[in-house]
């Protein structure tokens, strides 16, 4: 009985040392997808191809771990410094991928999620199926200048980017100018950085102030029909406006000086108390 007891303890030893040793690794393999999910999908898909950046499927094969750390370490850093595949990926891309401030075991994590994840089915955001009305595009464009503002109060596209539309005062420079980005990374691509930014100013500017699914897809749909319609807009030039308006401007403040002037006085405050001290004299 005793011998049973001790065999039914060593069994139930084994299993607890065997769950202990596999909890760590479920969750580095559910924390290298989370954050996937949260920092690498909005720009990248697994076998899902090419979107703002590229498809990272074999990604661990192509490169050699070395590199991937040092290029997912800081981007920039790597393209400063000249190399060759850093430099022609951002000729390719034109958007420099941001530093996010990983830790080389984060950066881990994430590579070996990606190396799981390469001979799973695709990984992709999914775009919006229905079809955009009217009504959609034009809901986009009033949220793109900030006519309508965004339910939870975040700043409008116009404050960084701009787009070429006659229907569209002329935006920010502070960011990359958006008249084709439908074109270059397509809906599934834009719904998912508006859904969760990938850069760390969109990041900052909407954390606390998402946007609701309802806004993503209209700005989508704007923004495809600004791709669609672009060959036909003409970029407004404000320059000669501005030049005309304000020499307007300050014709109509010269006369408005000169009709109140004359109502001035032209002689000192206390000039007539002067004159009677000098006449007494």
């Amino acid at each position: 009985m005793t011998s049973g007891v001790l065999a039914v303890g060593r069994v139930l030893a084994t299993i607890a040392v065997v769950l202990l040793a596999w909890a760590p690794i479920k969750a580095h393999a559910q924390t290298g997808a989370e954050r996937f999910a949260a920092v690498c999908i909005p720009c990248h898909t697994i076998g899902g191809g090419r979107g703002v950046g590229p498809d990272l499927k074999g990604v661990n094969e192509r490169r050699s771990a070395e590199w991937l750390l040092a290029y997912m370490t800081s981007p920039q850093k790597m393209i400063s410094s000249g190399d060759p595949v850093a430099v022609q990926l951002h000729k390719e891309y034109t958007i420099v991928m941001p530093d996010f401030g990983l830790s080389p075991t984060e950066i881990r994590e994430v590579l070996a999620y990606i190396a799981s994840a390469s001979g799973a089915p695709p990984t992709a955001p999914a775009a919006p199926q229905r079809a955009a009305t009217p009504e959609d595009i034009h809901l986009g464009q009033d949220l793109f200048q900030g006519h309508v503002r965004l339910s939870n109060g975040g700043p409008a596209c116009n404050s960084c980017h701009d787009v070429r539309n006659d229907a569209v005062i002329g935006g920010g420079i502070l960011a990359v100018e958006l008249t084709a980005v439908f074109g270059r990374v397509g809906a599934s691509g834009i719904h998912a950085i508006l859904g969760s930014p990938p850069f760390p100013v969109m990041q900052a500017a909407y954390r606390l102030h998402p946007l609701i699914d309802d806004e993503i897809f209209a700005l989508v749909s704007f923004l495809k029909d600004a791709d669609q319609h672009q060959a036909f807009q003409h970029p407004r030039d404000y320059g000669l406006r501005l030049f005309y308006t304000g020499l307007i401007g300050f014709a109509v403040l010269m006369a408005l000086f000169a009709l109140f002037g004359r109502r001035r006085r032209k002689h000192p405050v206390f000039g007539d108390v002067f004159e009677r001290q000098i006449r007494t004299r």
